[in-house]
């Protein structure tokens, strides 16, 4: 049985790469594939075309359909100009908690996986279990984007899977999408004492953010009945506004990061439909009236698909047993969950440590938690050898 001061062990190695998406995570993959290999799994990486970002998926048992997925996200967000009282990638034990740059979001789980998998190797297993450890994302999942065709490419075909993203070790079947959009004009620059001659970019941001608030308002209205969410909508966020360099300068270029997290794929189109529309009747048409050449142009971040709860769901239930639960939940943030049930599987989330820590100085998970997710993973056994 997987020991807590061996898990504890892994996940101080694993706190030591600083895999802050911003970096490379081969090193961290590396490891973690080292610590299957050693077990007998049989461990497979997926590049990106510059090499500096790397998926693992690592599989244990007979080899064909109905496996269980033990997935987590390698990456971590950055420290900068957050006040630690210590190294973040230095974990430390203190009255009952491990601090640490992702001990909560999301290194413990994997931890606990990696850990595991010496005993799942030990047992008579009759259906697979997988390991799927991703880059990147809290950047808007690229690696689980990429990770899922891949599969599919080589006729992998789990039943479900398990994301160990941190929910006090609650079940929860269903989050909100996650789509993350940074959109570019770019005008006409000229001096501010005669405006009518340039194309000021900051001004037309300004009113394409209006009108992002004013659909945020209206999605109000759209909020399905039955809708479990908080807030029941869905909802839209302007992240930041930039542009300009000097008072009596029109600016030629600014730029719009926001995102919106959808509750119902219809809620969706609804949004790209209604900010494109405003674009190409609106901003667009007054901008070139002036210059021809202005433009306005959005870059996709990431589109992720929420986890929409559904009436069946083999994972669910498992978690529920194992951990004694009686109901499950949704939550309004975004997990790669979304995009492993679009090719097929039953999902669902639940891992150790609270939502409330992550992406904070001096992140903790709470040893108790670490357990409990131990606890969780034991049970998982009996799934893997009926």
């Amino acid at each position: 049985m997987a020991t807590l001061d061996h898990t504890k062990a892994l996940l101080g190695d694993l706190i030591s790469y600083p895999s802050i998406s911003s970096n490379s995570n081969v090193e961290v993959i590396g490891y973690m594939a080292q610590r299957l290999q050693e077990i007998g799994a049989d461990v497979q990486l997926q590049f990106t075309p510059d090499g500096q970002k790397a998926n693992l998926f690592g599989t244990l048992g007979p080899d064909g359909p109905g496996g269980i997925v033990l997935s987590g996200h390698s990456d971590v967000v950055p420290v900068m100009d957050q006040d630690w009282t210590h190294d973040p990638f230095e974990m430390i034990e203190r009255d009952g908690r491990l601090y640490g740059r992702g001990t909560c979001d999301m290194k413990g789980f994997i931890a606990a996986a990696i850990g595991k998998a010496a005993d799942y190797a030990a047992l008579p297993l009759t259906r697979p279990v997988h390991f799927a450890f991703t880059h990147d994302e809290e950047t808007g999942c690229l690696g689980a984007q990429a990770l899922a065709p891949w599969l599919q490419e080589r006729a992998i075909r789990p039943a479900l899977a398990i994301i160990g993203e941190p929910t006090m070790m609650q079940v929860i079947e269903g989050h909100k999408g996650c789509c993350e959009y940074t959109t570019h004009f770019h005008g006409r620059a000229g001096h501010g004492s005669m405006p009518d001659l340039g194309i000021n970019a900051v001004e037309y941001a300004v009113r394409y953010v209006t009108r992002l608030m004013q659909i945020g308002e209206d999605l109000k209205s759209r909020a399905p009945a039955n809708s479990r969410f908080d807030p029941p909508w869905t909802t839209i966020n302007t992240g930041s506004l930039n542009g300009g360099a000097i008072h009596n300068v029109i600016p030629e270029t600014a730029s719009v990061q926001w995102e919106f997290r959808p509750v119902q794929n219809s809620d969706f189109t609804y949004v790209k439909g209604a900010v494109e529309d405003y674009v190409q009747s609106v901003l667009l048409p007054a901008m070139r009236k002036v210059d021809p050449n202005a433009s306005i142009t959005t870059e996709v971040i990431g589109e992720v698909a929420g986890l929409e709860p559904a009436t069946v769901n083999e994972a669910r239930d498992i978690l529920m047993e194992l951990t004694g639960s009686n109901h499950s939940s949704v939550v309004p943030f975004g997990t790669e969950a979304g995009i492993f049930s679009e090719i097929g599987m039953n999902v669902a989330v639940c891992g150790p440590g609270s939502i409330e820590q992550a992406h904070k100085p001096d992140e903790y998970l709470a040893i108790d938690q670490l357990q409990k997710c131990l606890a969780m993973l034991d049970g998982l056994e009996a799934n893997l050898t009926a």
